[in-house]
């Protein structure tokens, strides 16, 4: 059985149009809440919490779900605005039944979605998902007045959260001298990152947090990182932290305006680790990190194990091999022994403790020696459904771009999950032969779809 609603990080769209309506919303909480009963156990009301980001659209979701839960005998706890990682571990730590976000993470305003995550703070398997999606195309079995589900606030939420963030560093770590840049995308996190920092010891210099409903993400926070190195320089900052609306991604900036991405924080986690005798047997990254980070790994005698692209499906691959530390060039980072999901505060704090420990600058220091290699990406039109290796003449142009490329270089194509296009991705130690082995294979693609 296919997935009719659910995508690679829960429900997500177009707020007014299907299913992120509030009709849908109302029958998901229902569905989900008749799901939680079959699997509550003595008799007992299921509790889940509700988060949300900034975007206007939160407000009539959040109603919609809570009156869907109630309707199912299921108890709400709501906490407003608190980033995605938060929820889940409130949900882990007060002993939930589950977790329910409504964000469209980096999206613009117009969108919204909704994700869940287990009485454990995890993400749900795609079998749990089946199960709702079963439940919400029967018909709707409301409980009677004396089991209907109650509603309340949960105080101090943020304050919570806060605590728990700082938690994950040493005791001894302290970030007194240092001034940090905090881009909070006009998010989840506009009031909780600034206070993490700032409770630390930091400076703190506060960019996209004054969120109005609709800024969401608009020329600020992770997504366009450019605001953030823009403002490092203007204020002379150490480090700049850039979070996505619901600030489970992580982009960072040095002192001298240079931006890391996901692969080269996570490499960077890794080699700290090494650093201090810790034990780091292998790393999960995704189809799209970097060559030059499995490289660099390798040297260091630590496996790269690649996941499809979604951090899902990282922390899926961390479960199978019981390694902690994956991630995705994005910036969604996973640090299983701080965190059961991705955290961008998180992220941030274990990255400045490894430079702190390291004693050198970023780019000198920890990452030493490590340069991205070029990649080259081309979308080309594709009809969805299609797949590529069905065409023989496709395929060996690929095997000869590969063997051609050898420990220089790797080839990944694959289909667009949201647009009718083929992806070409060539990555290289060279920016020239990144972009000819490309075009190569896009005039590949294209004689066999006009063949």
């Amino acid at each position: 059985m296919t997935r009719k609603y659910f995508g690679t990080d829960g429900i997500r769209g177009t707020v007014g149009q299907s299913p992120i309506t509030a009709d849908f919303a109302l029958r998901l909480g229902h569905a989900v809440g008749r799901v939680l009963q079959q699997q509550a156990q003595g008799g007992r009301a299921p509790t889940v919490l509700i988060g949300k980001d900034t975007r206007i659209s939160g407000y009539m979701l959040e109603s919609a779900l809570e009156a869907g839960f109630a309707s199912a005998g299921v108890n709400v706890l709501l906490t407003g605005p608190l980033p995605t990682p938060g929820v889940a571990y409130l949900t882990r730590a007060l002993r939930l039944d589950l977790g329910v976000v409504i964000s469209a993470s980096h999206n613009a305003y117009p969108d919204n979605g909704i994700k869940f995550f287990s009485a454990r703070g995890q993400k749900l398997p795609d079998a749990w998902e089946l199960e709702v999606e079963a439940a919400l195309a029967q018909e709707p079995v409301w409980v009677d007045s004396m089991r209907l589900g109650r509603a309340r606030r949960l105080n101090d939420a943020q304050g919570r959260y806060i605590e728990f963030c700082k938690s994950t560093v040493s005791g001894e770590m302290s970030l007194k001298g240092l001034k940090l840049v905090i881009d909070a995308a006009h998010g989840a996190a506009y009031q909780v990152a600034p206070a993490v920092f700032h409770e630390l010891g930091a400076e703190v210099v506060a960019i996209g947090c004054a969120p109005n409903g609709t800024n969401i993400n608009d020329g600020v926070g992770a997504t366009s990182p450019a605001a953030l190195v823009a403002a490092v320089q203007e204020h002379g900052a150490d480090f700049g932290i850039a979070l996505d609306g619901d600030a489970d991604r992580l982009q960072l900036v040095d002192g001298t305006g240079r931006l890391f991405n996901g692969d080269e924080l996570l490499y960077l986690l890794a080699v700290d680790r090494l650093n201090h005798g810790e034990r780091v047997p292998g790393v999960v990254g995704t189809l799209m990190t970097n060559m030059a980070i499995q490289v660099a790994l390798q040297r260091r005698g630590v496996d790269l194990v690649r996941a499809k692209v979604g951090d899902r499906y990282v922390l899926e691959d961390l479960g199978r091999h019981g390694w902690l530390l994956g991630g995705e060039s994005s910036g969604h980072l996973l640090v299983l022994d701080q965190h059961s999901t991705g955290d961008g505060i998180i992220s941030a704090l274990q990255v400045l403790q490894a430079v702190q420990r390291s004693g050198q600058p970023m780019g000198e220091g920890l990452l030493a020696g490590v340069t991205l290699f070029p990649q080259t990406m081309i979308n080309v039109p594709w009809r969805v459904g299609q797949v590529w290796t069905q065409f023989p003449a496709l395929v060996q142009e690929v095997e000869h771009v590969t063997a051609e490329l050898g420990q220089r270089g790797r080839v990944l194509i694959r289909a667009s999950g949201t647009e009718p296009v083929l992806r070409v991705m060539v990555e290289a130690q060279d920016t020239a032969l990144a972009r000819s082995q490309a075009e190569r294979l896009v005039a590949a693609v294209r004689h066999v779809t006009t063949a």
